[in-house]
C-alpha cells in the first residue's frame, strides 16, 4: 500500500524519518521540493561527483577508482554530454522497519533527457541518500542543487520484514555526504 502525505508527515515529525523536512510543496522560481499527496519530492545538496576520464579509469564496480570523479561544491552543477555525476539529498533518511521506498526522477528534468536513478531505500536504511544523474543529451546539462530532483514513494509491508537493512549490516547504512561505490 502506498502511503500518504499524513501519514508521511507524522513519520518525518514523530521519528525523524526525514530531516530536515519540508512540509508543503515549495515552487516559487525553483524546482519543486517537500511533501506531495503521495511521496516527498528531495532536494540534491551542493556536492557533487562528476565522472570524468582524463587519467583513463575502467568503470568497475568491484575495484571503483575516485579518481573517475572531479569533486564540486556548487550550486549550479553540469553535466558533459553522454555524462554523468553523483550528487546526495540534502535530507537524511531513517526508514521504518515495515516500509519500503522507491524513488522516481522529477519529471522537469526527465524532459531534458537527465534521467535521476537511486535504487530502494530498504526497511531500517538510514542516511542521505546518494543520487545517479545520466545526462543522456549531446548537450550539457544542468542540475540545481537546494531544489527538487526525484520523489521518494513510502510503501508499507503486510508485515515487518524479518531481516532488514539494519539486522544484515548493510555497507551503505548511515551513509553522509556523496557515496561512491563499495564491495
Amino acid at each position: 500500500m502506498i502511503l500518504s502525505d499524513k501519514w508521511i508527515r507524522e513519520q518525518a515529525q514523530k521519528n525523524g524519518m526525514i530531516e530536515p523536512f519540508v512540509e508543503s510543496q515549495k515552487r516559487e522560481g525553483m524546482i519543486s521540493y517537500g511533501l506531495s499527496s503521495y511521496g516527498y519530492d528531495a532536494r540534491c545538496s551542493p556536492e557533487f561527483k562528476i565522472f570524468t576520464n582524463v587519467n583513463n579509469a575502467i568503470v568497475d564496480p568491484k575495484e571503483f577508482s575516485p579518481s573517475s570523479f572531479v569533486d564540486r561544491e556548487t550550486d549550479v552543477c553540469i553535466i558533459p554530454p553522454n555524462s554523468f555525476a553523483l550528487a546526495r539529498t540534502v535530507e537524511y533518511f531513517r526508514i521504518p522497519r515495515d516500509v519500503l521506498v522507491v524513488c522516481l526522477g522529477k519529471s522537469t528534468y526527465a524532459r531534458c533527457g537527465i534521467i535521476v536513478n537511486v535504487t530502494p531505500l530498504e526497511p531500517e536504511w538510514e542516511g542521505h541518500v546518494t543520487l545517479e544523474f545520466s545526462n543522456t543529451t549531446p548537450l550539457p546539462a544542468k542540475i540545481y542543487a537546494n531544489e527538487g530532483v526525484c520523489q521518494f514513494l513510502f510503501f508499507k509491508g503486510d508485515q515487518p520484514c524479518e531481516v532488514s537493512y539494519r539486522d544484515r549490516a548493510g555497507k551503505y547504512m548511515g551513509q553522509t555526504g556523496v557515496t561512491l561505490p563499495k564491495l
